[in-house]
């Protein structure tokens, strides 16, 4: 299975190549970091003609992407959710255009896969990712993401499949 992960924004999207045959592997990562100058519709437009790109380039089979987180309380990121849930719709699109089938995940589900811990940091996000892959630089911390956000992806079908295996009675002690 190849997973092109996705850490949506505005302004830096990240991404990864995840291929799990047959071993797990990076198969290209990185950003596409766009000026914030530009206005808000032509960095969509821009983001929308490098999904597609990517997605006639990597031939994913899946692409997988991270949701917005907004928060709670006084520690709510409306307005940084908003910009996140609009560059997140162009990868929707693209996705749906090219008929890929899109799988979302909290970061909190992100981070429990690769760390154990819903609450790792950035920089452990990016230690970790470049240790599970065996890079020899440590990726941005868009760029990890987006890499953790494919590993997510093709351990919880790793998990999903072993949980479909029927074993019939007597088979459980071979």
């Amino acid at each position: 299975m190849r997973v092109l992960g996705i850490d949506p924004g505005t302004i830096r999207m990240g991404y990864g190549v995840v291929d799990d045959t047959p071993k797990i592997t990076a198969d290209d990562y990185g950003v596409v970091a766009l000026s914030r100058s530009l206005p808000l519709e032509k960095r969509l437009y821009q983001l929308h003609t490098h999904i597609l790109n990517m997605i006639h380039t990597f031939s994913p089979d899946v692409i997988a992407i991270e949701q917005p987180f907004i928060g709670k309380g006084d520690r709510q990121f409306v307005g940084s959710a908003l910009a996140l849930g609009q560059a997140q719709a162009v990868v929707f699109i693209g996705a749906a255009s090219q008929d890929v089938p899109l799988y979302r995940y909290s970061p909190a589900e992100v981070k429990m896969s690769i760390a154990d811990y819903g609450r790792a940091s950035k920089a452990q996000i990016q230690q970790i990712v470049a240790s599970d892959f065996g890079l020899e630089k440590i990726p941005s911390s868009d760029a990890a993401d987006a890499l953790a956000i494919g590993l997510c992806h093709i351990r919880n079908q790793i998990l999903h499949d072993l949980t479909r295996m029927e074993i019939s009675p007597g088979e459980e002690r071979k």
